[in-house]
């Protein structure tokens, strides 16, 4: 099995559940519940708790929350690669659930807009590992250089390279063109709807992910309760898994990094997409099944 390499943000997510309808200007009854967080973190976590040799690159800070998420990750077995910032606390990404279900982020980066080209360790790039770039740390200014970097250093050790979407919004900030442009020989794209109309103009997801087979050779849609959707360039054929039956936990989160755990090892073992898919749509389960946004380690 490819050692996985990932680049992302390590965050700590707060998750606010309101029990009521919002009382602007007033109190409104919550639950909240800390955990550890950031997109491409979870990724590795899942990962490395899958049994799949896991590397973490990214950037925390010196205060106790860093040390903290750090001791998690290696308690899913990844490989920590993290550099300490002495000026900048470790992300924070407060959640709002609201008492129906609607949920809002909002991010401080903190460390993880600071990763540098010099954070990269250059002895984790070779030909035999995968590189996993969270869109997130593309798609913010301040930690692309980085990302571009390790994209570059993938390509020429001879490295397979997938990316996710990150986040609609800061998507369409950045731009598709030159998101595009950046993601330049990666084999593999991970989108949901609404970030793969951000680059195609297309609201269709199938329609959407042929065009987008013109810059990837491969597209995964993660599309949520109706399932996951596989097409790659040159085949007319689409490969459709439905998303397995869960009861939602309240406060669950991460489910699209469970999902991109479970299919990067089966697809890098060789697998059909329609197995990669379903192993992706069994860990966005159980993702969905608890709170937070990494596996539990009491499960079972």
């Amino acid at each position: 099995m490819a050692r996985v390499v990932v680049i992302g943000d390590l965050m700590t997510d707060s998750v606010a559940r309101a029990h009521y309808a919002l009382a602007r200007g007033s109190d409104t009854p919550a639950s909240v519940i800390t955990y550890g967080g950031g997109s491409g973190a979870n990724v590795a976590a899942w990962l490395a708790n899958e049994g799949t040799e896991t590397t973490f690159v990214g950037r925390r800070g010196s205060d106790i929350t860093g040390r903290t998420r750090e001791m998690e990750l290696m308690g899913y077995s990844v490989d920590s690669r993290l550099v300490m910032d002495p000026e900048h606390q470790t992300g924070t990404c407060v959640v709002m659930i609201t008492h129906r279900g609607d949920r809002t982020m909002l991010s401080d980066r903190g460390a993880n807009a600071r990763l540098q080209p010099e954070d990269l360790p250059r002895d984790v790039f070779g030909p035999d590992g995968h590189l996993h770039v969270s869109g997130y740390t593309l798609i913010h200014e301040s930690s692309r250089r980085a990302a571009r970097t390790a994209l570059r250093m993938a390509r020429e050790s001879g490295m397979s390279i997938s990316v996710d979407g990150g986040s609609h919004a800061p998507l369409k900030r950045a731009g598709a063109e030159d998101f595009l442009e950046w993601t330049s020989g990666a084999r593999l794209l991970f989108a949901n709807p609404d970030q793969a109309e951000v680059l195609t103009g297309r609201d269709d997801p199938e329609a959407a992910a042929k065009v987008l087979t013109a810059w990837f050779p491969a597209v995964v849609m993660k599309l949520g309760d109706e399932g996951a959707l596989w097409a790659a360039k040159g085949r007319e054929e689409i490969v459709r898994v439905p998303a397995e039956p869960v009861e939602p936990s309240p406060g669950s989160i991460g489910a699209g990094d469970a999902f991109i755990a479970g299919f990067l090892p089966p697809w890098l073992a060789g697998k059909h997409p329609k197995d990669a898919l379903a192993r992706a749509q069994h860990l966005a389960a159980r993702a969905l099944h608890q709170p937070g946004a990494r596996p539990d380690l009491n499960e079972g």
